[in-house]
């Protein structure tokens, strides 16, 4: 199968001097045109290629009208998902509808052109001997003429690039650049617009505002969306439902709130927050850590569990404030080891007294004495239940971390 014959432009980071042009307002309001939301359902989708599984038997619905984030680390097969419902790969098995019509299965299969879907693709992939009017307006060919200059305008309009209608896409920043792409992607006013990863390139002051901005056009235009993100705390801002992607296989769905409260597993409740983690076996239905006693909820006894701690619930005080420890309670008493000062908040290595355990703990700058923040201070250390886990171990559950590029990435072993 073969797609279109679109070039794709040089990918650019956003650079500081031009992007400050971000300043300069986006257009007015309510201007961007409604659709007509469709649903679109992945009905048990399996990908392979030779012997490796992308996605193994994934069935996730999307409402209309709707955010939904497809979130996970590299290589857990989003992107993959994304082509599929684009049209843009075939899947191996299962069923993709719209509105509950099969659009690619066994015995269908619609093209991506007839699909009525908009897609921001991560690299932008604006052509680039084509001026950025002409670049909105290439899927407006069934308009007239008149009618196709006045929407793709006002879609350049609304986010505030009507004035480079005339430029080309190497005379742009890489955040004008992204807004072209959004611009259009829906100026024919798809009911479903999916995005690829839309905000990766560009800083994180930059990032901010255009999803703030791109989320505000999507409510306007009321298309369903589907965004692909390796970062948690955009899909939290911008789901409505979250789907946690792993290895092929979808390990949570909900809204964002429910898979950072209500994790299922390790790996859901690790890729929302840094945690301690201290491994144990269930006995008398709790796992024994040295920060105190964690029920195990429903676990069998003897089972190999881990309980984790979200980092920003480990309280810290000086140890002048500890009260008398009680047997079991969720406290400890620690050493200060090393501090780190982030601006907003300082982020604490802490050695455990009696243990050779060391936590980490973020504490909001200015909240602690100046005396609790010094390599060498005793501390008086506890817990807030609501950001405490137990979890059975299994397969797959790995923690996560971010890299030096903040692309989140499995890692093996204790945190």
């Amino acid at each position: 199968m073969k797609l279109s014959t679109a070039i794709r432009a040089p990918f650019r980071k956003a650079d500081a001097s031009s992007d400050r042009a971000l300043d300069k307002a986006w257009g007015v309001r309510n201007t961007a045109g409604v659709s007509i939301p469709h649903e679109l359902s992945f009905s048990k989708i399996g990908h392979r290629i030779g012997e490796a599984t992308i996605l193994d038997d994934i069935s996730l619905h999307a409402s209309s009208g709707t955010v939904t984030c497809l979130l996970g680390p590299s290589g857990s097969g989003k992107t993959t998902l994304l082509r599929i419902a684009a049209g843009i790969e075939q899947q191996t098995s299962g069923a993709v509808l719209m509105d509950g019509r099969e659009i690619a299965g066994d015995r269908v299969f619609v093209q991506p052109e007839k699909r009525g879907i908009g897609i921001v693709f991560q690299d932008y992939a604006l052509f680039p001997h084509l001026s950025i009017f002409d670049n909105v307006a290439f899927g407006l060919s069934h308009l007239a003429r008149s009618g196709r200059k006045q929407q793709a305008m006002a879609m350049l309009s609304r986010v505030g690039l009507a004035d480079r209608s005339d430029d080309y896409p190497h005379n742009l920043s890489g955040g004008e650049q992204q807004r072209v792409a959004l611009a259009r992607a829906l100026a024919p006013r798809p009911g479903i617009l999916l995005m690829d990863e839309p905000f990766s390139g560009l800083d994180a002051r930059l990032r901010d505002t255009m999803r703030e901005q791109t989320l505000e056009i999507l409510r306007e235009t009321r298309a369903t969306a589907i965004v692909v993100t390796h970062d948690p705390e955009e899909a939290l801002r911008m789901g409505d439902q979250i789907a946690l992607l792993q290895r092929g296989n979808l390990w949570q769905t909900g809204t964002g709130s429910h898979l950072y409260y209500k994790p299922k597993s390790l790996f859901a409740a690790s890729f929302f927050s840094e945690l301690n983690q201290f491994s144990g076996t269930v006995k008398d239905g709790a796992v024994t850590t040295p920060l105190g006693v964690f029920e195990a909820n429903d676990l069998g006894e003897g089972t190999s569990a881990v309980a984790a701690i979200r980092i920003n619930s480990i309280e810290v005080a000086p140890s002048a404030q500890d009260e008398p420890r009680k047997s079991g309670a969720l406290s400890a008493t620690g050493r200060v080891l090393t501090v780190d000062f982030s601006g907003d908040d300082h982020h604490l290595r802490i050695g455990l007294m009696g243990s050779d355990e060391v936590i980490r703990a973020r504490a909001v700058a200015g909240i602690l004495p100046i005396e609790a923040l010094s390599g060498g201070a005793d501390v008086a250390v506890s817990v807030k239940p609501e950001g405490c886990f137990v979890f059975a171990v299994q397969d797959g559950d790995e923690p996560v971390e971010t890299g030096a590029d903040g692309r989140i990435t499995t890692k093996v072993g204790k945190a």
